[in-house]
């Protein structure tokens, strides 16, 4: 990149100007290259994916969702196979995909033995009353109750043709349906956890990239490499660029977690779950980059604010409490103050998709939490870029914000 003169030796504004056009971008891509080749990043990036799966498979597993599964049921004649695939429809629509599946054998004996050497799960015997459910130590409550509901119909169907008996009109009015007056609190748990998950994911993520953030802009005002770069960049665009790249590492792998999340659970066989919370996942991307930018250019500046790496623990405090708060918030606060809290900029980025998770927001507030935050993004991403230029380049002590705002530009 050339730099014109002028006659006293320094950059001529206007040359540097155009020398220097998409120069947030050269930033940015430095940004990217460097951090992708931290072990740190990539260590730190593939704990989270395998937290999110073992979230989602653990949850499955010790929370007793079924998932996908076929069960065998012994059987000794046809009619009894007859009411095993009757009843694997039933099972089917109550377990949330799981079928049943008749292995026939020779006489009841070998029926039980297959049962006790677990080659079969279950065992249906005529007996001279009906059918008899045979199992090891235990029946699958699902599975009993589907065949004895099955084979009660088919012996109901079969009595009421033997003695001539319409039993349609026998029938007429005994139907029991099922409505929920709240559907969605079928899921309650696993939506509060995943709710939660949107929580810690959040502060994680911008805690990690935004001390990565304040890190990088300190070491190069240590290292004076910082002198260098404003000489031929704007600082400004030196903060674009940090924005930018972070932005773009953080986003990939709130991406990459969405997507391993998603595909757990529909690996797992949370279906419903998924179709629920679908929508949800979607609004946290987006909330999750308009928080991040907004934090972004707070990072950087509290970087600024310091003169060497061991001052981050008192320039970075402001933003690290901006963060813990609406994750106390998420833990303890009641409904009334989430609502309220998360249509405030930067916060709502963290509290509203945690909210639509567990179902029930009005499209008004998402609206307004939209709005607000693309608004506070905008107005404190302008607010940091003022504060870093007048702090970037004062190398010799630690600035207080105070003083920061009280320096002219």
């Amino acid at each position: 990149m050339s730099i014109t003169t002028s006659d006293q030796g320094r950059p001529d504004a206007g040359a540097k100007q155009s020398g220097v056009r998409g120069a947030w971008w050269i930033v940015a891509e430095r940004e990217i290259t460097t951090r992708v080749h931290e072990k740190s990043y990539v260590y730190s990036a593939l704990f989270m994916l395998v937290a999110v799966v073992a979230t989602v498979v653990l949850t499955s597993v010790l929370g007793g969702r079924p998932t996908d599964h076929t069960v065998a049921v012994a059987v000794t004649d046809a009619d009894a196979a007859a009411v095993v695939a009757s009843a694997s429809r039933v099972v089917d629509r109550t377990d949330d995909g799981s079928s049943a599946t008749a292995k026939e054998f020779a006489s009841p004996k070998e029926a039980e033995q297959a049962v006790e050497d677990g080659d079969a799960d279950a065992a249906l015997i005529a007996s001279h009353d009906g059918y008899e459910v045979v199992g090891d130590s235990e029946v699958d409550g699902t599975l009993s109750s589907a065949l004895a509901t099955v084979a009660s119909a088919a012996a109901l169907e079969g009595n009421a043709r033997a003695q001539d008996v319409d039993l349609e009109q026998l029938q007429r009015g005994a139907a029991v349906t099922e409505r929920l007056l709240d559907p969605e609190s079928e899921d309650a748990g696993a939506r509060s956890l995943v709710a939660t998950v949107f929580v810690i994911l959040f502060y994680l993520t911008a805690v990690t990239f935004g001390m990565s953030i304040a890190q990088s802009v300190v070491q190069e005002k240590e290292s004076r490499i910082v002198e260098i770069l404003a000489a031929a960049v704007p600082i400004r665009a030196m903060l674009w660029g940090k924005i930018a790249g972070n932005t773009v590492l953080a986003l990939g792998q709130i991406l990459v977690l969405a997507v391993a999340g998603i595909a757990s659970m529909a690996a797992v066989g949370e279906t419903g779950l998924l179709s629920a919370i679908g929508p949800a996942v979607a609004w946290y991307v987006l909330f999750f980059v308009l928080g991040f930018v907004a934090l972004a250019g707070l990072w950087a500046v509290a970087g600024s604010l310091a003169s060497r790496t061991q001052d981050l623990g008192s320039t970075t405090m402001p933003g690290q409490v901006l963060l813990f708060a609406p994750y106390l918030i998420a833990i303890v606060a009641g409904e009334g103050i989430k609502t309220v809290v998360s249509m405030l900029p930067i916060v709502s980025a963290m509290l509203m998709p945690s909210r639509m998770a567990e179902g029930g927001v009005p499209a008004w507030q998402v609206g307004t939490a939209l709005v607000v935050n693309v608004i506070g993004a905008v107005l404190i991403v302008r607010f940091a870029a003022r504060l870093y230029e007048r702090t970037l380049m004062r190398t010799e002590r630690r600035i207080g914000f105070g003083e920061a705002l009280r320096l002219s530009d």
